[in-house]
């Protein structure tokens, strides 16, 4: 601790010296100035005579600082061996004051704690007590505030002078009593007294303040505080204390989540209780004292905090931010409070299957949260969704996405005729908005809902449904055995306050076995079918070749009939035709012998007349000449072949001639005509033979 004397050595920190610093050295200039050289005073600056008030035992200056301070001192008129006097004169009035006056001055931004030595009475201070309230020696409550405090000597009292505690914005500073009574058992921290934010010691411990941690705490702003009583702990020394700079921020509540308190000092929560009852009046836990006055519990409490910053005492409160329970549209949400008030059952006579209370009981709310975020506190209280929408459970390997029917499976059921076969099952329920409460207080959950009521509703249903009945006929009678169990499981579900929707019998797996014979005695069926139908067909077939076949005789027979018409109409023409022929013929023939007859008269009579007139072998010769000469008839043949002394080259020179005659006249088409040998008459041995060749006779 440092003493009055010292900090008096700090002239630029001390303002009286300051002050009589500058006040010697002006009556020393105004006594020591030459009149002559009035106006050439110099005005002496604030570091000079700083200067001068330094004392004397200080190291003396060297030669050359002597030599410009002679030059100055010339320069104003002032003799150097007056300035001396004049220091010495002004250290004692300095000192006086200050020794034997007891003067300390505060700065303005200054808190002087102060400590006092000894009294001349010997009082000390009673055992367990640090600070001092009746002048006993030792740290005293009072401090003294900015500006001149007399009677302060330092033979007998040390000032400290401490800096005042500035609380930045956005920040809140712990307290830490070192003095006054003890905290009761059941307490951790000191009790709030009215002492102006831990300014005034004094009425901190008189007003019954408590050492230790304190449930109070200062906010943003300038405070002067005795630090010998309080420790102040702020986010820039928190690590020193064993804190977190965090902890001694403004507390922020997001927008989209809620506060859960737990609260550190109170009493404790009552048996049976899980957090403490809502208390009134303490601005969301920032008034500590009055949370505990009205009856606060340490502990988890029911009311929390909503979004905003907050002044929270991290010693006092704890904050655990979750996000708000939010409701999608298509569900409600199920209140179940494990706190409040005692339960009022408001569910009604018919109702014997749970309990249902108001907001604000413990139990099942009445009333269900609807689509949208709520603050709720979700240590103390339990929102089951409730979709109110249809729910479709498969009993099958498909899970839908709310994944109630996870651990649903496939039916094993068993048939009259003793076959066992899977049966798969798709049930729609749907639970209404009011409903929600009542079944959630009757089976605690959805899940509950399906694994403890319907899941054993349904299962057993249609396993007793199955037994009635052999498995082809549960196949063939599908759609009666669905409508059956829709209204059977309508009227269970009815009682548990569950729409069943509707019920729907999906894939059915019979033994494989049966269905191996089923099978194949319906592909035998079928097969009979088909060959029936093919029978069918090929008699169809044969009929339509039959009437085809008739269609296309009766095409022949008509074409027949159209030809014996046609034939007899021939026949008919052709006789008249042969008849008009036979009697044109007949004609003819009449008028050609009338023709001949007519001209065989003319010839004959012609023949008579010629005999008549030329004789019978005249007129004969005429006529053979006539004849020979109409038809061109040749007298001399064309080539005589002839030969003499029994050679035979006359008669190859006559076929030679022939040949090229025959080829020379193939344009007059002549024809080769064996020739006829001419047998000669027996000649002598030396006569010439001849042979006659007749050659072609020319066509008409």
């Amino acid at each position: 601790m440092k003493n009055f004397s010292s900090s008096l050595g700090k002239t630029k920190k001390n303002k009286l010296a300051c002050f009589a610093t500058t006040f010697i050295a002006s009556l020393a200039l105004a006594g020591s100035v030459n009149p002559a050289n009035a106006t050439n005073v110099k005005t002496s600056t604030l570091e000079e005579i700083a200067s001068a008030s330094v004392p004397l035992e200080q190291t003396q200056p060297n030669i050359a600082q002597l030599q410009i301070s002679n030059r100055q001192y010339q320069a104003v008129g002032v003799d150097p061996v007056l300035l001396v006097p004049i220091v010495v004169v002004g250290g004692l009035v300095i000192f006086f004051p200050l020794f034997f006056g007891g003067l300390v001055v505060i700065g303005e931004r200054e808190v002087g704690v102060v400590v006092k030595k000894f009294t001349i009475s010997g009082k000390g201070l009673p055992a367990g007590q640090l600070i001092a309230l009746n002048g006993e020696a030792g740290l005293q409550a009072d401090t003294l505030a900015p500006g001149w405090h007399w009677g302060y000597w330092p033979w007998q009292y040390s000032v400290r002078k401490e800096t005042v505690v500035v609380v930045p914005q956005g920040e809140i500073a712990v307290i830490v009593a070192a003095d006054g009574e003890s905290n009761p058992p059941e307490r951790i921290l000191g009790k709030i007294v009215s002492c102006d934010n831990f300014q005034d010691a004094r009425k901190f411990l008189t007003q019954g303040g408590e050492k230790g941690r304190q449930m109070g705490f200062i906010t943003a702003g300038t405070y002067r505080i005795n630090t010998a009583l309080f420790k102040v702990i702020m986010a820039a020394n928190a690590t020193t204390h064993g804190m977190t700079p965090e902890q001694l921020r403004v507390y922020t509540v997001a927008s989209d989540k809620v506060g859960i308190v737990t609260t550190l000092d109170g009493m404790p929560i009552s048996g049976g209780e899980i957090a403490g009852t809502v208390i009134t009046g303490h601005d969301n836990f920032q008034n500590g004292q009055k949370f505990l006055d009205g009856g606060g519990r340490r502990g988890l409490q029911e009311q929390i905090l909503l979004s905003g910053s907050w002044n929270l005492n991290p010693w006092l409160v704890n904050v655990e931010q979750v996000p708000m329970t939010e409701i999608p549209i298509g569900y409600v949400g199920v209140v179940i409070s494990f706190v409040g008030k005692a339960q009022e059952d408001v569910s009604g006579a018919a109702f014997t299957h749970g309990n249902l209370v108001n907001p604000g009981h413990k139990g099942v709310w009445v009333e269900p949260l609807y689509p949208g975020k709520h603050p709720i506190n979700t240590r103390i209280m339990k929102v089951e969704l409730v979709p109110t929408t249809n729910i479709v459970l498969n009993w099958s390997g498909r899970t839908e996405r709310h994944k109630y029917d996870a651990n649903l499976e496939s039916l094993t059921v068993r048939s009259k005729d003793g076959f066992a076969f899977d049966l798969e099952v798709s049930q729609i329920i749907h639970v209404g908005a009011l409903d929600a409460p009542k079944v959630i207080s009757r089976v605690g959950a959805m899940q509950n809902l399906v694994d403890n009521v319907l899941e054993p509703s349904i299962g057993n249903y249609f396993r007793n449904s199955a037994q009635d009945y052999t498995v082809l006929d549960f196949l063939n009678a599908r759609s009666e055995r669905q409508v059956e169990a829709s209204e059977y499981i309508k009227a269970a579900l009815r009682a548990y306050d569950v729409q069943a929707i509707d019920t729907l019998i999906g894939d059915i797996q019979p033994p494989a076995s049966l269905m191996l014979t089923q099978t194949e005695r319906k592909i035998a069926e079928e097969e009979r079918k088909t060959y029936e139908v093919q029978q069918m067909a090929q008699t169809q077939r044969q009929k339509l070749v039959r009437e085809t076949a008739l269609a296309d005789i009766q095409q022949e027979m008509v074409k027949s009939e159209q030809s014996v018409q046609i034939a007899e109409l021939k026949a008919q023409a052709n006789i008249k035709h042969a008849n008009g022929e036979a009697e044109s013929t007949k004609l003819k023939a009449i008028a050609e012998a009338e023709g001949i007859r007519a001209t065989g008269n003319a010839k004959a009579e012609t023949y008579r007349t010629g005999v008549q007139a030329l004789g019978t072998q005249g007129y004969t010769a005429m006529q053979l000449m006539q004849i020979i000469g109409d038809r061109n008839v040749r007298l001399i043949p064309d080539i005589l072949v002839g030969g003499s002394n029994g050679s035979t080259n006359g008669l190859v020179d006559g076929l030679l001639s022939m040949i090229l005659w025959n080829q020379t006249n193939k344009d007059g088409e002549a024809t080769l005509i064996d020739p006829q040998p001419i047998v000669p008459p027996t000649s002598p041995a030396n006569s010439t033979s001849q042979i006659l060749v007749e050659s072609p006779k020319d066509k008409y």
